[in-house]
């Protein structure tokens, strides 16, 4: 088994925010291999955040950013269950970085079950009619609907998209890993996004 090194915890601790003793763990699961110890992080953590996900969400913050030029706005409201998670700098900046991703990536909505139903009836016979037209059977056809349904999510909705600064990491990713990192029940409420001369918002 490789050697794990103090200098090779603290390196995945602060690429994490994950406890020593989870890093050190992590590591040595994953015979020191910094990219499969985040992996097992990160499924750590999505085990945490399932276990807090019933929890009440009364306390946050609401993340902004106005683009350079002035004419695109965005504010997002991320939820905790306390005041003291409320303040502190680690959720604030998630706040931001969520503004400024749906400002460069302008979701519809945080969720599937967001998405206005006749929205979604339309993109389903688009993608069906597509499939059809390529001459494949109602069955291929309807199998080729869902996976395009599936990438009409990772772009529409917020959790489901790739996170713009790492596009190997999903926004459920990243709040899966704040979630594991401070303890708390966190949750993405609404958002709204303005364009000058555009109404283009989300819920």
């Amino acid at each position: 088994m490789a050697e794990i090194s103090a200098t090779l915890v603290k390196d995945l601790r602060e690429k994490t925010g994950a406890g020593m003793m989870d890093c050190k763990k992590a590591l040595v699961e994953s015979g020191g291999d910094m990219e499969k110890a985040v992996v097992y992080l990160r499924e750590k953590g999505l085990a945490k955040a399932a276990k807090k996900a019933g929890r009440a969400t009364s306390e946050g913050f609401i993340g902004s950013y106005i683009h350079s030029n002035g004419k695109l706005a965005v504010l997002v409201e991320l939820k905790c269950e306390t005041d003291f998670v409320a303040k502190n700098e680690q959720f604030r900046e998630f706040a931001r970085e969520l503004a400024m991703q749906v400002c460069a990536a302008a979701p519809l909505c945080v969720t599937p079950d967001q998405i206005p139903a006749d929205i979604l009836e339309r993109e389903k016979g688009i993608y069906k009619k597509q499939a059809m037209d390529e001459g494949k059977p109602e069955n291929i056809a309807e199998k080729i609907m869902e996976g395009r349904l599936k990438k009409f999510y990772q772009e529409s909705c917020l959790l489901d998209q790739a996170y713009i600064k790492d596009d190997k990491k999903r926004i459920q990713d990243l709040l899966n890993e704040l979630i594991a990192r401070l303890g708390e029940n966190i949750q993405i409420g609404r958002f709204t996004r303005m364009a000058l001369g555009d109404d283009a918002s989300g819920e």
